[in-house]
């Protein structure tokens, strides 16, 4: 009887193409991995400033404390002698704005624009008692949200680190990879199994990780809102973002302070002012005016009027109110609260009778316009005031903390081998045609509206194709001089 032929396993068929997440994730990774490595200490250094600036509101009012509080009195003087007191004080430069008290026990603030030694762009605060008279000192002012000198230091270290356009850039490249970066790691964290999420009972590089993880995973959100907002007023990307709300008829609306003035005078100037504002306003310095030091116009209407015909529509406390740029202007009463809810109403008001002209509700603002101001504001700390900014302390010492825990993984990786072994080459070419096309496409599109993320990330390309050219280069030498008897 002959015996029966073995039976031999037939070998495993080959492993088909990776398709969906499991062909994407080593591709963010390495993406996450890279753009942490060699962006981190940019966004250091933003979240470090961010932490500060989110410290600076509370600041600011313990350090000039002289200046914003007076004792509380029983009635205010009229506007035009406050101003006049102040110029008494102060008769250099031109009257650019005044600010009103705004509550019980807080100064009136006088702003001057063309003052020697203040710079163009900045005006300088008389601040006055507005039940006295009392002239309490002057600061140099600085953007619509009236920073003083020691919030005017810490928002240009966060936006520019003093180096001006330049430093600028720095700022924006941070801003474009954060966003990034959050989302790469979430969808990493959210695709990871659940067990290797865990912190607890790990040590090591997995304890790291896990941290790493968790922490990014619960503040991502609030990165990526960061991310978002920031760019609106960075110089290239800020630009562009400009011009798509114009092309879909979503600009700030300007009240019409008159034919000379009507619109540009008054309105928010460029994209590119205080941390968190777009753009100075007259309010912020650098626009002079033609009238007397005591309020009034060559019309004879003085700022009480203008004041009380500002009042009449509504406007509630804080205003600022901007004398006519010229003859054929009119003043422009705007309300300045950018804390909820958002007062931002003004009225245009004719400087020889004291009539309103013309009425701008931000209830009637633009959907993208709201959101704007809103982000913004939300953005630097001061649309729901001291827990806003508790909030945004927070998220600035998660990404110091993430940034340490990450460098902490890169070496651990490469403990044993080399510092920071890197992750493999050649994930993207795991990525099936029908998810990398469109995932091209869509990466074009962002690097064109985004231009710094677009460059570095070309860059990171290039640099990482060439690196492993070498590489192949220097193995294919070594192989061959392996492969030579002689």
């Amino acid at each position: 009887m002959s015996a029966e032929p073995e039976t031999v396993a037939a070998p495993p068929p080959p492993a088909g193409p990776r398709r969906g997440w499991p062909a994407l994730r080593p591709l963010l990774l390495r993406l996450h991995f890279y753009a942490g490595v060699f962006v981190a200490p940019f966004l250091l250094v933003a979240a470090f400033s961010g932490l500060l600036y989110a410290g600076s509101f509370q600041a600011e009012r313990i350090v000039y404390a002289e200046q914003l509080r007076v004792p509380a009195g029983e009635a205010e003087l009229p506007l035009t002698e406050q101003i006049a007191a102040a110029r008494a004080a102060h008769p250099e430069g031109e009257l650019s704005a005044v600010r009103p008290s705004p509550e019980s026990g807080a100064t009136t603030r006088v702003l001057l624009s063309g003052v020697e030694g203040i710079a163009a762009d900045h005006t300088l605060a008389v601040f006055v008692d507005p039940y006295t008279g009392e002239v309490r000192g002057a600061l140099e002012q600085y953007g619509s949200t009236g920073a003083l000198p020691l919030r005017t230091w810490i928002d240009k270290f966060h936006r520019d680190l003093h180096l001006g356009e330049t430093g600028r850039l720095y700022g924006e490249l941070a801003a474009s990879w954060l966003g990034v970066i959050a989302v790469a790691g979430l969808a990493l964290w959210f695709t990871r199994r659940r067990s290797a999420r865990t912190v607890r009972g790990t040590t090591g590089r997995r304890r790291v990780l896990g941290l790493h993880g968790t922490v990014g995973a619960w503040c991502a959100v609030g990165l990526i809102f960061l991310s978002a907002t920031g760019l609106t007023w960075s110089t290239y990307a800020g630009q562009n973002i400009t011009e798509l709300r114009t092309s879909l008829g979503q600009e700030t609306p300007v009240v019409d302070a008159g034919a000379a003035g009507g619109g540009d005078e008054h309105a928010e100037h460029g994209q590119h002012g205080e941390h968190g504002q777009h753009g100075q306003g007259p309010g912020a310095g650098g626009h002079q005016h033609d009238h007397g030091t005591d309020g009034a116009t060559p019309g004879g209407v003085n700022l009480d009027i203008v004041l009380a015909a500002a009042r009449s529509q509504g406007l509630t406390n804080p205003v600022e109110i901007l004398p006519p740029a010229d003859a054929a202007s009119a003043y422009v009463v705007r309300q300045i609260q950018r804390s909820w809810p958002e007062k931002q109403d003004a009225v245009a008001v004719d400087p020889s009778t004291g009539a309103v002209t013309d009425v701008v509700r931000f209830a009637d603002y633009p959907v993208l316009a709201k959101l704007s101001r809103w982000g913004i504001d939300l953005h630097t700390g001061v649309l729901f005031g001291l827990p806003n900014q508790i909030l945004l302390a927070a998220l600035a010492l998660s990404v110091i903390v993430l940034i340490v825990w990450g460098y902490r993984m890169w070496w651990l990786r490469g403990r044993g081998t080399a510092f920071g072994r890197p992750l493999p080459r050649g994930a993207w070419r795991q990525v099936p045609p029908a998810i990398g096309v469109p995932l091209i496409a869509v990466t074009v599109l962002v690097g064109w509206f985004v231009p710094l993320l677009g460059i570095s990330l070309l860059a990171f390309l290039v640099i990482d194709i060439a690196l492993g050219a070498v590489r192949r280069h220097r193995a294919g030498r070594r192989a061959t001089a392996g492969a030579d008897p002689g």
